[in-house]
C-alpha cells in the first residue's frame, strides 16, 4: 500500500499536534511536528542570552544546532543539541516569543529545509502554520484546522497545570499570535487552496480525528 504525506495547518491552539500525532498513529505514520522545532531554536535562543531582533546572531544559531524530534509513549520528544526540551519549549515565554522568531525568513528556509527532507520518503503527518503552502504544497491530503480565538483559549487554560495569565489574558494573547502568523512575510498563516477546511470549535478531539482520517481514505486511490 503506498504512502502519501498529510499536511495539517492552523493557528495556535487549534489541536494541531494532538489531532497530528493520533492520525500518524492510526496510519502508522510518522509525526513531525514542525512547531516544536521553532519553539527549538527559540529556546537554545534564549539560552544563549539573545533576542529575537539580533537577526544575524539568530541566524547562525540557527545553523549550527542540532534538532530531534523522537517518538516516545507520552508523545514527540524534543531534543536541541543532544538535551531534551519537551517540556521547556512549552513555557510561557517561548509562547510569546516564538511568532517573532518565526518571522525571521532565513530561519524558516532553515528548518523548511529540515521538514522537507524528513518528508521526502512519504508516510509522514507534519503539523504547522504553512505546511499545505510551502513546506509540502504536493502533500496528497491538506487540511486548516482551525477553531474560534475564545475556544482555543480556553482549551489552552484546561491544559495548564499552574496557570501564568488569566483566560482573557490568553485570548489576548492567542489573537496576537493569529495576526504575527498572518502578517508575517515569510510563509504566512493562509488556508491552501486545496486544503479541506475543519472548524472544531464544536468537535470533539475523536471527531476531528475521525474526519482527518476519513479524508485520507477516500481521496487516496485503493483507501486505507
Amino acid at each position: 500500500m503506498k504512502k502519501i504525506n498529510v499536511a495539517l495547518d492552523g493557528p495556535a491552539g487549534a489541536g494541531k499536534s494532538t489531532v497530528a500525532r493520533l492520525v500518524a498513529d492510526a496510519l502508522g505514520y510518522v509525526y513531525v511536528d514542525t512547531g516544536a522545532m521553532y519553539r527549538a531554536v527559540t529556546w537554545k535562543t534564549m539560552q544563549e542570552g539573545l533576542h529575537p531582533e539580533m537577526v544575524e546572531q539568530v541566524i547562525a544559531l540557527a545553523n549550527r544546532i542540532q534538532i530531534e524530534l523522537k517518538p516516545s509513549p507520552y508523545g514527540q520528544q524534543v531534543f536541541v543539541d543532544g538535551i531534551d526540551v519537551t517540556d521547556a519549549i512549552r513555557s510561557d515565554e517561548i509562547n510569546r516569543t516564538v511568532s517573532w522568531i518565526a518571522r525571521i525568513p532565513q530561519i524558516r528556509e532553515i528548518l523548511v529545509h529540515l521538514q522537507q527532507q524528513m518528508a521526502a520518503s512519504k508516510g509522514i503527518v507534519m503539523d504547522g502554520r504553512d505546511i499545505g503552502t510551502h513546506v509540502l504544497p504536493d502533500a496528497e491530503i491538506k487540511v486548516f484546522l482551525t477553531a474560534s480565538v475564545k475556544e482555543r483559549a480556553e482549551r489552552r487554560y484546561n491544559e495548564m497545570v499552574h496557570p501564568t495569565m488569566t483566560l482573557e489574558q490568553l485570548e489576548q494573547d492567542i489573537a496576537e499570535r493569529d495576526r504575527l502568523d498572518e502578517e508575517r512575510e515569510a510563509s504566512p498563516l493562509i488556508k491552501a487552496n486545496d486544503a479541506h477546511l475543519l472548524d472544531s470549535t464544536q468537535m470533539s478531539l475523536s471527531e476531528v480525528v475521525t474526519a482527518v482520517l476519513a479524508l485520507c481514505s477516500t481521496n487516496v486511490s485503493g483507501g486505507f
